[in-house]
């Protein structure tokens, strides 16, 4: 199955890096550095650094959306004991309730 995705993605990016061999000027602005690319292997790198920037992205917010399922499940256990605690208890052990004298 990924080989049906995966074949036609790298014959479009394999036909991209041929037709466009054209030399490209890249300069980093406040130094001097300069760097003579093919328009090709620039725009590639490029989309290879965003798409692991935006990976990066997805995976800290999946930590947290795990962190708060975690959570939701360490209370879901301790609820369902409380529960089976609260059951095990006989009938009318607990069930009284003490109130203050009136007026104070």
């Amino acid at each position: 199955m990924r080989i049906l995705i995966a074949a036609p993605v790298l014959i479009v990016l394999v036909v991209f890096a041929l037709s466009n061999r054209q030399v490209v000027h890249l300069g980093l602005w406040p130094t001097d550095i300069l760097i003579d690319a093919p328009l090709s292997i620039t725009v590639l790198v490029a989309a290879g650094l965003f798409f692991i920037a935006g990976a990066l992205m997805t995976w800290g917010a999946g930590l947290v959306t795990a962190a708060r399922a975690r959570h939701a499940e360490r209370m879901v256990r301790q609820l369902e004991a409380e529960v089976r605690a609260l059951k095990s208890q006989p009938r009318g052990a607990g069930t009284a309730v003490a109130l203050p004298p009136p007026g104070s």
